[in-house]
């Protein structure tokens, strides 16, 4: 049938079955794209061009902390060892909040009542990723338009990729760089599930949490933990006809938190209302940020919390090392799937499986 109907097209060709030959698919790629490949920097001037305030060459160096593979491992941390006595001098803030809390809004909101006092700002939001394909939106650079342009702001998503644990040593790794580059003030932004609050609040200062009024029970979805970890709370979007229910939301919680024994820093949390739309109470927001950093440090928990972070992240990184170690030491690797089907197949216990495993690992460390 089909050599019957390109026999009649050939003898017909007037017919409406007749096609015209097209143009040529045009090459996916441009043929005339050249690749330009950037020049490898040295420790020397990743660790000059960061002190020095370049944004770039920050933007470099943190790209170098969150890589996986071994060789950026260890340039990345002898970058960081050398601008260690150039950190900490920085106000560290943690951010979390009730989803819809609009924590995006808030921190472009008060990021711009901070640097108009003089201060430089970095942002670093983690961000989450998709369990399934690992991928994230990295969205807080087009949710905060303002401050993406502002000269003395820092904005640094990562995406979390399923591992909490890594991305916040890799945060904690980049709170050093920016701070080495001359940022003062540092926003840790929650990714706002489960474990994420109790990691960032062992990295900041102060810790500070969201709230959204008039969604129902205010006190609703709060867990104790949280509360029991913030130094202060806001209650966000207080404007127009909310007003009022922000106002109500705030006696509630303040009455909420007098309950809870009084923290290691002996600092009563203030409960805070604000408007990002209509810039209301940002300054009164960060005036507390500033009186808490100033009771802190007189009282002397200022120190002795940082001295309490720098130790438990010591521990964190030797989990994460062994971890790591562990999963792609070859012979590991190759034995993993022969213990899956024992284990599966109900011939030994995933206990024992264990066991043996590390067992068998820690033989060959043995001269170690």
């Amino acid at each position: 049938m089909e050599h019957y109907e390109d026999e009649y097209i050939k003898e017909h060709h007037d017919s409406a079955l007749h096609v015209t030959e097209g143009v040529s698919d045009q090459p996916v790629v441009n043929p005339y794209f050249k690749r330009v490949h950037r020049r490898k920097l040295t420790t020397d001037e990743y660790v000059e061009g960061i002190l020095a305030g370049n944004i770039t060459i920050l933007s470099q160096a943190i790209t170098l902390v969150e890589s996986n593979r071994p060789e950026h491992y260890a340039q990345a941390q002898e970058i960081i060892e050398r601008c260690l006595p150039h950190a900490g001098r920085s106000i560290r803030v943690g951010i979390t909040g009730v989803p819809g809390a609009g924590k995006s809004t808030f921190i472009e909101a008060i990021g711009g009542t901070v640097t108009a006092l003089g201060h430089k700002l970095a942002v670093l939001a983690i961000d989450p990723s998709s369990e399934r394909s690992g991928g994230s939106i990295l969205g807080d650079k087009t949710r905060m338009e303002t401050l993406t342009t502002n000269p003395d702001v820092f904005i640094r998503p990562s995406p979390s990729a399923g591992s909490l644990g890594g991305v916040a040593r890799k945060t904690r790794e980049s709170v050093v760089l920016v701070e080495a580059a001359g940022f003062d003030v540092v926003f840790i932004e929650t990714v706002g599930v489960g474990q994420s609050e109790t990691v960032v609040h062992s990295m900041v200062d102060i810790f500070m949490l969201l709230q959204i009024a008039g969604a129902g029970d205010e006190l609703q979805g709060i867990k104790r933990g949280i509360m029991e970890m913030a130094d202060m709370v806001v209650v966000t979007k207080a404007d127009g006809e909310n007003i009022h229910r922000a106002e109500l939301a705030k006696a509630q919680i303040t009455n909420a938190l007098r309950l809870f024994p009084e923290p290691d820093s002996r600092w009563r949390p203030k409960v805070l209302t604000c408007s990002s739309k209509d810039r209301t109470g940002l300054t009164e927001v960060w005036n507390t940020v500033a009186e808490y950093i100033d009771f802190v440090e007189r009282n002397g928990y200022y120190t002795s919390n940082r001295n309490r972070q720098s130790k438990y992240w010591m521990y964190e990184s030797i989990n994460e090392v062994l971890k790591s170690n562990f999963y792609t030491h070859p012979e590991i690797k190759h034995r993993l799937e022969e213990y899956e089907e024992r284990v599966l197949g109900a011939r030994i216990s995933s206990f024992v499986a264990a066991k043996e495993l590390l067992d068998f690992y820690f033989s060959g460390k043995k001269d170690i």
